[in-house]
C-alpha cells in the first residue's frame, strides 16, 4: 500500500485478543436488537458498544433491554447528533480506555452483515493493523445498487486514491477494524471529517504511519428498515476534503524539494564522478 511512514514501524506481532464492535446509531430502533443478536451469534467473543446520538425513537431503550439479557453489551448516550465521525471518535476513546485491542466499525442498519465480522477478526489475528471490509476487491458484492450509485461510489474511491496515493480499492468503506495502537499513532481524536470523509481520512492516516492495511471482501446490502443517513452534503464534504488534503500533500512535497536542492545536485555530481572513475 502507498503511504509515507512518519513514525516507527508498526509491530505486526502483537496479538489481538479483545475485540469491540462500535455501532453509531440515530433512530435505529427497528434494527438495533437484531444486529446486536446476530453479531453475537456470528462472533461470540466480541463485545459491543452502541454510541447513540440522542435518538428520539427509543434506540437507547432497546439497547438497554438487550444489555440486560446479553453480556458485554454497552451503551454510550450522547445528547446531540454530531455526525458519524464524532460518534466513532467517542467510541474509540471508550474502547481504548477499556483496554480493547481492536476496534471494529460497523453500521447498525443491516448493510454490514454480522456474518462478515469474523473475516475482519481473522485479518487482524493474521497481523493486519487496519482491515477494511471491501466491496471492490475480488469476491466483494453490492447486489442491489443502481448503476448510478455504484458509479458515484467507485468514482469517489478512485479520486481519493489518485489524490492521496492510497492504493486502497474501498477507502470509503465503513466496515473496518483498527488495531488500538494504530488509532493512537494516527491521533484519531483529531480526525476531523464525517461520513465518507472520515473513512478516507482514517485510511490515509493509517497508511502514513506505515500500517499494514488489508482489504477483505464483503457483501454490502441496503438497509431494510429506517431511513438512510447519506446525503449530498456528506459526499460534497468528502470530495472537498480529499481535494484539500491532496493539494496540501503536493505543496508539502514541493516545499521539501525546494528546501533541499543541493541533494539532487550532489547525487548528480556523484553519478558523474562514478562514471569518470569507471573509465
Amino acid at each position: 500500500m502507498a503511504g509515507e511512514a512518519q513514525q516507527s514501524p508498526v509491530d505486526h506481532t502483537v496479538a489481538a485478543r479483545r475485540f469491540l464492535v462500535v455501532l453509531p446509531t440515530y433512530n435505529e430502533a427497528d434494527n438495533i436488537v437484531s444486529i446486536l443478536e446476530r453479531v453475537r451469534e456470528h462472533a461470540p467473543g466480541v463485545h459491543l458498544l452502541v454510541v447513540d446520538d440522542g435518538s428520539p425513537d427509543g434506540t437507547a431503550d432497546r439497547v438497554r433491554w438487550v444489555a440486560k439479557r446479553m453480556r458485554n453489551v454497552h451503551l454510550m448516550e450522547r445528547t446531540s447528533k454530531d455526525g458519524l465521525g464524532a460518534a466513532y471518535r467517542a467510541g474509540f476513546a471508550w474502547g481504548i480506555e477499556h483496554h480493547y485491542d481492536v476496534l471494529i466499525e460497523m453500521d447498525a442498519d443491516g448493510s454490514h452483515r454480522p456474518q462478515d465480522v469474523p473475516k475482519l477478526i481473522a485479518a487482524m489475528e493474521n497481523g493486519a493493523d487496519l482491515a477494511i471490509g471491501s466491496r471492490y476487491v475480488a469476491g466483494g458484492e453490492i447486489p442491489n445498487w443502481k448503476f448510478s450509485r455504484r458509479l458515484l461510489s467507485k468514482g469517489g474511491n478512485q479520486y481519493a486514491s489518485l489524490m492521496l496515493g492510497l492504493g486502497v480499492a474501498d477507502a470509503t468503506a465503513g466496515f473496518r477494524a483498527y488495531r488500538s495502537g494504530l488509532l493512537e499513532r494516527m491521533d484519531f481524536a483529531n480526525l476531523g471529517a464525517s461520513g465518507y470523509g472520515f473513512q478516507i481520512e482514517g485510511a490515509w492516516r493509517a497508511l502514513r504511519t506505515g500500517a499494514r492495511v488489508v482489504e477483505v471482501p464483503i457483501r454490502f446490502e441496503d438497509r431494510e428498515n429506517g431511513e438512510s443517513k447519506m446525503s449530498k452534503s456528506i459526499v460534497i464534504e468528502a470530495l472537498m476534503l480529499v481535494t484539500k488534503w491532496g493539494i496540501a500533500e503536493r505543496l508539502s512535497r514541493a516545499r521539501t524539494r525546494l528546501a533541499h536542492p543541493v541533494r539532487g545536485s550532489n547525487w548528480a555530481h556523484a553519478g558523474l564522478a562514478g562514471s569518470k572513475r569507471g573509465h
